[in-house]
């Protein structure tokens, strides 16, 4: 009878120690690291673009996006805010943002997208693999997609102006 309860006692036991004896283990912090020289990549600077579309909104060297990144496996997520032509490494991941966009408040649909690419370091290795180059959508997350088992890449915002959208505010 006694074997029985030895199991049990191990398993309370067990449990009492993960979970700090009643006490919520404090969240993890993303840890941001340096991208390797390999994948860095010296963009063309921008070319001016002509005076017609340089009054139709925010200039792309000014933007900002927020990009969520997720990781499945401890549930630990946080938002990005990166430049277009910025590459950042959070852990195994590293995510080149390329472009975003949203289309003017006087059009319809409302739509914003950012164009990414994201590589995953494989592991025990220094190589990194692609996983994802294309156009997301903030409104059709399911139009194009990260396909990877352990991180997920979704576009939140991106922060431009557009003349006359203060008045409307």
């Amino acid at each position: 009878m006694r074997r029985a309860a030895l199991p049990f006692l191990a398993c309370a036991v067990l449990a009492g120690v993960l979970t700090g004896c009643g006490g919520e283990a404090p969240e993890p912090g993303p840890v941001e690291t340096d991208v390797p020289e390999s994948l860095r990549v010296n963009l063309p600077a921008a070319t001016p673009a002509p005076a017609e579309e340089a009054a139709i909104g925010t200039p792309l060297q000014e933007r900002v996006a927020t990009i969520g990144l997720l990781n499945k496996r401890n549930n630990v997520s946080q938002d990005l805010e990166m430049s277009p032509g910025e590459t950042r490494r959070v852990g195994p991941v590293v995510i080149r943002l390329q472009s975003c966009e949203r289309t003017a408040p006087w059009e319809m649909p409302q739509e914003t997208g950012a164009f990414v690419q994201v590589m995953v370091q494989e592991s025990n290795s220094d190589q990194f693999r692609s996983v994802f180059s294309g156009w997301l959508f903030k409104n059709s997350p399911s139009l194009n997609v990260v396909e990877h088992p352990i991180y997920d890449v979704w576009v939140k915002d991106c922060a431009m102006d557009f003349p006359g959208e203060e008045a409307e505010a």
